[in-house]
């Protein structure tokens, strides 16, 4: 058992602060009490363990939902070949740095040779510390689709996408990812060009369906997104290129968005990293678009979750790639609340544990960061963490 006390807990669905509290956490690193810091102080457990947060704001463990740990860069530099030991050591890496930065949680949306369900069971066996993952294994690509190159499942029509989600349920993924449109990882390729079918779409929202799961959709313009709507796609990514007609359908259907703002909006870590120039400037071209698209979805009221598409970790401009995101959101229009919540509670919404996660109340993990000044106030408080608690358990710690 643990107590962490003198806090000043951030309640994320009422934006208030629970101040001068304590967090008691069982031995399972589940929340078995909160209160007044004065009145759990006076009922210890016998060899229970206090740590004294000293007036910090305890907020819920952060969620990344669109995260990619396996991924290389430049992407022409992947080998669809790669042993998957390699494939393994790397995504680990990208998930202990996630972890680090606060990342207590993340839904892998592709992965090479299925790197974030072997991390899954590694940390199940208590082989590896990493965040919590709810994985999709390989995503779903048509052969010369957006995922070409990126060592997906590779299908056609209805009975081939529907074996392929097969698979991937069978191999224990949580979700399951398509790509409806092109992107801009790639010269000569644009968001505006669908890739799938009705036939092929319903092939796996049907194996989805069958196995009380989802899918999301890599989407990047309107009809494409409209079409994935009408055929029971649940989730989506990007969405560079989208009109009101299409947010409004979002919102009226209550499905959930990741913008990934940063995917357009930081050049200078793509350039560190190594991203081929054509890749660079298709994100460069999409970006004003792209940005007025994410308004128009906040505006109508879409349910807005934080998504990367990077290794969530990654210092972009001083910060991890999950915080420039939920800055970039919150510079976009998107209210202070919902854009902690995006982190947090929608987040957790999304991934269908919202029961267990995103907040700091009894019957939930012990997930939580300790940070020095309120985040209600200014989201960018997130940027300096003092603490890190996965399960009860301190990952980081600076006090």
């Amino acid at each position: 058992m643990t107590l962490f006390t003198n806090a000043h807990v951030v309640d994320v669905i009422e934006g208030e602060i629970w101040r001068n509290f304590a967090v008691r956490v069982d031995e399972e690193g589940k929340i078995s009490e909160s209160g007044e810091a004065a009145v759990l102080g006076r009922s210890l457990g016998k060899n229970e363990r206090v740590i004294d947060l000293g007036g910090r704001y305890l907020f819920p463990g952060l969620i990344s939902c669109h995260t990619h740990l396996s991924v290389v860069f430049p992407f022409s530099l992947t080998d669809p070949n790669e042993n998957p030991a390699i494939t393994a050591y790397r995504s680990a890496q990208r998930a202990a740095e996630a972890l680090e930065s606060g990342i207590t949680t993340l839904r892998s949306v592709h992965e090479q040779n299925q790197a974030d369900l072997m991390l899954r069971a590694a940390a199940k066996a208590g082989w590896f510390k990493g965040p919590r993952i709810f994985g999709a294994g390989r995503a779903l690509s048509t052969p010369e689709g957006h995922g070409r190159g990126s060592a997906c499942s590779y299908a056609k029509d209805f009975d081939g996408f529907y074996q392929a989600a097969l698979e991937e349920l069978a191999a224990g993924a949580d979700h399951l990812k398509i790509f409806i449109t092109g992107g801009l990882a790639h010269a000569g390729e644009r968001p505006e060009d669908p890739e799938m079918t009705d036939e092929e779409i319903r092939g796996v929202v049907k194996a989805a369906h069958e196995h009380d799961s989802y899918v999301v959709a890599h989407a990047g313009e309107s009809k494409a997104i409209q079409q994935a709507l009408r055929l029971g796609v649940r989730s989506f990514e990007h969405g560079y290129l989208m009109d009101q007609e299409t947010v409004d359908l979002m919102a009226a259907k209550d499905i959930f968005y990741s913008p990934t703002l940063c995917v357009t909006r930081s050049e200078s870590w793509m350039r560190e990293k190594g991203f081929e120039e054509a890749s660079i400037q298709n994100c460069l071209a999409a970006s004003d678009r792209h940005l007025e698209s994410v308004k128009l979805a906040i505006k109508a009221g879409v349910r807005m979750t934080n998504g990367t598409d990077y290794p969530p970790g990654d210092k972009v401009d001083g910060v991890s790639a999950a915080l420039h995101e939920l800055f970039l959101m919150h510079d976009a229009g998107l209210s202070t609340l919902k854009s902690l919540q995006s982190i947090t509670s929608t987040a957790a919404a999304l991934l269908r544990a919202e029961n267990r996660l995103g907040q700091i109340r009894p019957g939930f993990v012990g997930d939580f960061i300790a940070l020095k000044n309120n985040p209600l106030e200014d989201p960018r408080h997130l940027s300096q963490i003092d603490l890190v608690i996965q399960g009860g358990n301190e990952v980081v710690s600076s006090l």
